[in-house]
């Protein structure tokens, strides 16, 4: 039996010694790959996960996988429990010994946090049956209460980010307000970026005479009227599919830096849709928007910017119908201000815009170098414009900024919802006129609907220029939701051109109207499109015209002409012009 005994103990001795093999060669590529193996430490698990109290479950049967910690011994093993002491050979083989041929051993005793174990007795035991072959062990489970739960697959990196997780729920009481609401990141900085942006929220609401608030209350506050509504456009605007292995919450992390970023670049605030729907056209790795920055690049290289024919039809409105409130469609205006008393009657016009959508008016006024912006004139024209939008009861502000008149006004465009303009300079005629810097420039390039201004009304009655185009179809949306919204009267105007518009075609756009609950009045035509839709709006005393941009490329409209151009240059009202 003795010598059975010994046979069996050397066979065991082998066994470490093989594990301890395994264990070097598993250290050795944790080290090269930079992976740890390490078993985790409990006490500083419990420490940052801010363990709250304990309760004990009885005897279980555990996963041998779930165990990825000790409470004292946890750099004797690797993570896969192989022994890295020689000196525990001996013990290590006497309870292989027990295991096999002497009934076993006794359970071992685990901590249990979320659904991972640590072990606070029978490391050796354990090490020996993983060993083994075996897959679960007997143990007496002692449950440890955490706010945020762990996994058995959870890395150093990830745990490093649940202990972030845990402070943040202490700090802002979440758990306990908003109980079942959850903020998952990839990186732990992303929770201080949520509370600064909590702390952002809490002075604002002390600003603006809530009294004292709590970091908590605000956080509370905060998830309801900033977090969820925020995911919501990150839901809406498919930002997750664009950036799969992001979170909800990372996404709200990083949208906030980036509205911060664009506030302090262009010097206004700009809605958590807008900064979404930039983030997924610079930074997403699905194949259109590649294909879209790629396009984007080669134009820019190889085009120059007077033939360049802006963005794709209907991108602004696909914004919208994802991005907003459907009962909100121009929430932010861009109004250029030259200092002209033509660009103060714009700012009239979008005055009347804003009192009915609610909206907040921005103030561009360009300047060529930045010397200028220290002019007491630039002053002069942002109190101006302060006071005009006080008196309108308009929330609004005048920024400066030095560059290209045309170019700059369309890169600010993009962060708002309309752009109102005077027609400072009437597209001309020939080369010169159509490809020079004006206002022609402006439609073709800007991405945003432009309101042209020549005259202030009160925008009462409308008529839709409608040739079944694609930036017709755009003009068609915003005439809807005007008509519905506003109540007004609206005609529809189709001029036939052989070949190319039929006069039918405005049949499909009175249909469209009808199903969305807005009676026209239609207009069929011939002769001069541009004189044509002109003499039609006057017949119906329209006060604007809605209308869609320029529909050749930029060489053909030189050649061809354009009816934009015509009412560009003779029409008394204003033109909302829509790509």
């Amino acid at each position: 039996m003795a010598h059975h005994e010994n046979l069996v103990y050397q066979g065991a001795l082998r066994d470490f010694k093989d594990a301890r093999r395994r264990a070097a060669i598993q250290d050795l590529k944790a080290r090269l790959t930079g992976e740890s193996d390490n078993l985790l430490n409990y006490d500083e698990v419990a420490r940052l996960l801010h363990a709250e109290g304990t309760t004990r479950r009885g005897l279980q049967e555990v996963p041998l996988d779930a165990i990825i910690g000790s409470v004292g011994r946890y750099g004797d093993f690797t993570r896969t429990f192989l022994p890295r002491r020689d000196s525990d050979q001996d013990r290590w083989a006497k309870i292989k010994v027990r295991a096999l041929y002497e009934g076993g051993f006794p359970p071992v005793e685990l901590y249990k946090i979320g659904d991972a174990y640590f072990v606070l007795d029978g490391n050796h035991r354990i090490s020996v049956l993983r060993q083994h072959g075996a897959t679960t062990v007997q143990a007496y489970v002692t449950e440890v209460a955490t706010k945020v739960s762990l996994l058995p697959d959870d890395s150093p990196d990830e745990l490093i980010i649940k202990a972030r997780y845990t402070e943040f729920l202490e700090r802002t009481g979440l758990d306990r307000s908003r109980p079942g609401a959850d903020f998952p990141v990839t990186a732990p900085g992303q929770y201080r970026v949520l509370e600064e942006q909590i702390g952002i929220y809490q002075r604002t609401m002390v600003d603006e005479g809530a009294g004292d608030v709590t970091f908590q209350q605000a956080a509370a506050d905060w998830y309801d009227k900033t977090y969820l509504p925020t995911v919501t456009a990150i839901n809406n605007s498919g930002l997750l599919d664009d950036f799969p292995e992001r979170t909800a919450a990372d996404l709200v992390a990083w949208v906030a830096r980036r509205r911060e970023d664009v506030a302090d670049e262009i010097g206004w605030d700009i809605s958590p849709a807008a900064a979404a729907g930039d983030l997924a056209a610079r930074y997403s790795r699905r194949l259109p928007r590649v294909l879209d920055r790629w396009r984007d690049r080669m134009q820019a290289a190889l085009t120059p910017v007077e033939l360049r024919g802006g963005a794709r039809p209907g991108q602004w409105r696909q914004q919208q119908e994802s991005l907003l409130e459907p009962d909100m469609l121009f929430p932010d205006i861009l109004v250029p201000i030259p200092g002209t008393e033509r660009g103060w009657q714009a700012l009239q016009q979008a005055l009347v815009i804003a009192r009915r959508e609610e909206s907040e008016l921005h103030g561009f006024h360009v300047v060529r170098s930045e010397s200028e912006r220290e002019d007491d004139r630039i002053a002069g024209l942002q109190a101006e414009f302060a006071r005009r939008c006080a008196e309108a009861g308009v929330i609004g502000k005048l920024v400066v900024e030095v560059g290209p008149v045309t170019r700059t006004i369309c890169q600010r465009a993009r962060w708002t919802d309309l752009v109102v303009s005077s027609i400072a300079v009437p597209p001309g005629h020939g080369l010169t006129g159509k490809l020079g810097p004006g206002f022609h420039s402006l439609v073709r390039l800007c991405s945003r609907p432009v309101l042209a201004v020549p005259a202030v009304t009160s925008l009462s009655r409308a008529a839709l220029a409608y040739d079944g185009s694609a930036k017709s179809n755009e003009a068609l949306y915003v005439a809807t939701y005007l008509a519905g919204k506003w109540k007004l009267p609206l005609a529809v105007v189709t001029v036939a051109e052989p070949g190319r518009v039929p006069l039918e075609i405005a049949d499909e756009a009175r249909e469209y109207l009808a199903a969305h609950g807005v009676v026209s009045q239609v207009f069929q035509l011939t002769g001069s499109v541009g004189l044509s839709i002109l003499g039609a709006a006057r017949d119906f005393e329209a006060d604007v015209i809605i209308l869609g941009g320029y529909g050749y490329r930029p060489m053909l409209e030189v050649m061809l002409g354009s009816a934009v151009d015509t009412l560009l240059r003779a029409s008394e009202v204003p033109l909302l012009i829509c790509r």
